[in-house]
Protein backbone atom coordinates (compact mmCIF):
# COMPACT_ATOMS: atom_id res chain seq x y z
CA UNK A 1 0.00 0.00 0.00
CA UNK A 2 2.97 2.41 0.90
CA UNK A 3 4.43 1.41 -2.92
CA UNK A 4 1.48 2.33 -3.68
CA UNK A 5 0.95 5.77 -2.61
CA UNK A 6 4.60 6.92 -2.87
CA UNK A 7 4.21 5.92 -6.87
CA UNK A 8 0.88 8.24 -7.00
CA UNK A 9 2.97 10.79 -5.37
CA UNK A 10 5.81 10.59 -7.94
CA UNK A 11 3.39 10.60 -10.86
CA UNK A 12 1.56 14.03 -9.97
CA UNK A 13 5.00 15.74 -8.77
CA UNK A 14 6.04 14.41 -12.49
CA UNK A 15 3.09 15.29 -13.63
CA UNK A 16 3.13 19.37 -12.19
CA UNK A 17 6.85 19.76 -13.38
CA UNK A 18 5.80 18.93 -16.91
CA UNK A 19 2.78 21.31 -17.17
CA UNK A 20 5.58 23.88 -15.66
CA UNK A 21 7.68 23.21 -18.58
CA UNK A 22 4.93 22.71 -21.48
CA UNK A 23 3.79 26.38 -20.01
CA UNK A 24 7.34 27.94 -20.02
CA UNK A 25 8.11 26.64 -23.60
CA UNK A 26 4.83 27.50 -24.89
CA UNK A 27 5.05 31.31 -23.37
CA UNK A 28 8.61 31.64 -24.78
CA UNK A 29 7.94 30.57 -28.26
CA UNK A 30 4.92 33.26 -28.50
CA UNK A 31 7.53 35.53 -28.49
CA UNK A 32 9.88 33.61 -31.16
CA UNK A 33 12.23 33.32 -28.49
CA UNK A 34 13.75 36.95 -29.09
CA UNK A 35 14.65 38.47 -26.11
CA UNK A 36 13.54 42.55 -25.73
CA UNK A 37 16.79 43.48 -24.35
CA UNK A 38 20.26 41.70 -24.23
CA UNK A 39 22.34 43.39 -21.76
CA UNK A 40 25.95 42.11 -21.28
CA UNK A 41 29.74 43.81 -20.47
CA UNK A 42 30.87 42.94 -24.21
CA UNK A 43 29.76 41.05 -27.67
CA UNK A 44 31.88 39.42 -29.54
CA UNK A 45 31.14 37.75 -32.90
CA UNK A 46 33.88 34.53 -34.24
CA UNK A 47 33.97 33.40 -37.20
CA UNK A 48 34.43 29.49 -37.69
CA UNK A 49 37.67 29.15 -37.23
CA UNK A 50 36.89 30.87 -34.05
CA UNK A 51 38.55 33.99 -34.38
CA UNK A 52 36.96 37.33 -33.13
CA UNK A 53 35.92 39.29 -36.35
CA UNK A 54 33.70 42.17 -34.18
CA UNK A 55 33.58 42.74 -30.82
CA UNK A 56 31.92 45.85 -28.66
CA UNK A 57 33.67 46.27 -25.53
CA UNK A 58 33.61 48.86 -22.30
CA UNK A 59 37.52 49.50 -21.32
CA UNK A 60 37.55 50.59 -18.34
CA UNK A 61 39.44 54.04 -17.64
CA UNK A 62 43.20 54.15 -17.20
CA UNK A 63 44.70 57.13 -15.40
CA UNK A 64 48.50 56.18 -15.71
CA UNK A 65 48.52 54.80 -19.70
CA UNK A 66 50.82 58.02 -21.59
CA UNK A 67 49.21 58.64 -24.71
CA UNK A 68 50.85 59.60 -28.03
CA UNK A 69 50.55 63.12 -27.62
CA UNK A 70 51.97 62.99 -23.69
CA UNK A 71 49.47 63.60 -22.17
CA UNK A 72 48.75 61.17 -19.34
CA UNK A 73 45.30 59.26 -18.88
CA UNK A 74 42.43 57.37 -20.57
CA UNK A 75 38.95 57.99 -19.39
CA UNK A 76 36.02 54.97 -20.15
CA UNK A 77 35.51 54.03 -23.56
CA UNK A 78 33.31 52.17 -25.35
CA UNK A 79 34.63 51.04 -28.54
CA UNK A 80 33.16 48.51 -31.36
CA UNK A 81 35.76 46.82 -33.94
CA UNK A 82 35.53 45.24 -37.11
CA UNK A 83 38.24 42.57 -37.68
CA UNK A 84 39.89 41.11 -40.93
CA UNK A 85 40.63 37.55 -41.31
CA UNK A 86 44.52 38.20 -39.99
CA UNK A 87 43.51 39.75 -36.99
CA UNK A 88 43.16 43.47 -37.68
CA UNK A 89 40.88 46.39 -36.58
CA UNK A 90 39.92 47.59 -40.13
CA UNK A 91 37.05 49.89 -38.16
CA UNK A 92 37.17 50.85 -34.77
CA UNK A 93 34.23 53.39 -33.40
CA UNK A 94 34.72 54.36 -30.07
CA UNK A 95 33.19 56.77 -27.73
CA UNK A 96 34.44 58.56 -24.22
CA UNK A 97 33.54 61.11 -21.69
CA UNK A 98 35.19 63.34 -23.66
CA UNK A 99 34.51 63.07 -27.26
CA UNK A 100 34.61 60.79 -29.88
CA UNK A 101 36.76 58.84 -32.92
CA UNK A 102 36.68 56.57 -35.81
CA UNK A 103 39.36 54.74 -37.55
CA UNK A 104 39.35 53.30 -40.99
CA UNK A 105 42.10 50.90 -42.22
CA UNK A 106 42.94 48.78 -44.74
CA UNK A 107 46.44 47.09 -46.19
CA UNK A 108 47.70 50.42 -47.56
CA UNK A 109 46.50 52.67 -44.47
CA UNK A 110 44.00 54.25 -42.23
CA UNK A 111 42.21 57.26 -42.21
CA UNK A 112 40.58 58.99 -38.26
CA UNK A 113 38.77 61.05 -37.55
CA UNK A 114 39.21 62.11 -33.43
CA UNK A 115 36.67 64.82 -32.07
CA UNK A 116 38.20 64.39 -28.53
CA UNK A 117 40.35 67.49 -28.07
CA UNK A 118 39.28 71.09 -28.12
CA UNK A 119 40.43 70.60 -32.07
CA UNK A 120 39.11 68.02 -33.91
CA UNK A 121 41.09 65.96 -36.64
CA UNK A 122 41.11 64.14 -39.57
CA UNK A 123 44.51 62.24 -40.39
CA UNK A 124 45.18 59.59 -43.52
CA UNK A 125 48.24 58.14 -42.80
CA UNK A 126 50.21 55.32 -45.11
CA UNK A 127 51.20 51.72 -43.81
CA UNK A 128 54.26 52.94 -43.11
CA UNK A 129 53.81 55.59 -41.00
CA UNK A 130 53.89 58.70 -43.12
CA UNK A 131 50.89 61.43 -42.31
CA UNK A 132 49.82 61.70 -46.33
CA UNK A 133 47.29 64.85 -44.67
CA UNK A 134 46.31 65.71 -41.63
CA UNK A 135 43.58 68.54 -40.96
CA UNK A 136 42.41 70.38 -38.40
CA UNK A 137 38.90 72.06 -38.48
CA UNK A 138 39.55 75.38 -36.41
CA UNK A 139 35.59 76.52 -36.78
CA UNK A 140 32.95 74.63 -36.00
CA UNK A 141 30.39 77.49 -37.70
CA UNK A 142 31.11 76.74 -41.61
CA UNK A 143 30.40 74.40 -43.66
CA UNK A 144 33.03 72.91 -45.47
CA UNK A 145 33.13 70.54 -49.16
CA UNK A 146 36.52 69.61 -50.27
CA UNK A 147 35.72 68.13 -53.74
CA UNK A 148 39.56 68.84 -54.99
CA UNK A 149 42.84 69.77 -54.38
CA UNK A 150 42.25 73.64 -55.33
CA UNK A 151 39.30 73.83 -52.90
CA UNK A 152 41.64 72.04 -50.40
CA UNK A 153 44.63 74.67 -50.63
CA UNK A 154 42.27 77.59 -50.45
CA UNK A 155 40.96 76.18 -47.57
CA UNK A 156 44.45 76.25 -46.03
CA UNK A 157 45.87 79.37 -47.40
CA UNK A 158 42.83 80.84 -45.45
CA UNK A 159 43.50 79.34 -42.21
CA UNK A 160 40.49 77.51 -42.01
CA UNK A 161 42.49 74.09 -41.78
CA UNK A 162 45.89 73.44 -40.88
CA UNK A 163 48.01 70.82 -42.27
Amino acid sequence: MKTQRFTVALTVINLVVLLVVVFLISSSSKSDGIPTVVKARAFELVDDQGRVRAEIKIHPADPDVKMPDGSKGYPETVILRLIDSKGGPNVKISATEDGSGVALGGDAGYVQILSRTSDPTVKLNSKSGHISQKWLVKSSKRLINIDNTESLMNLVSSNFLCL
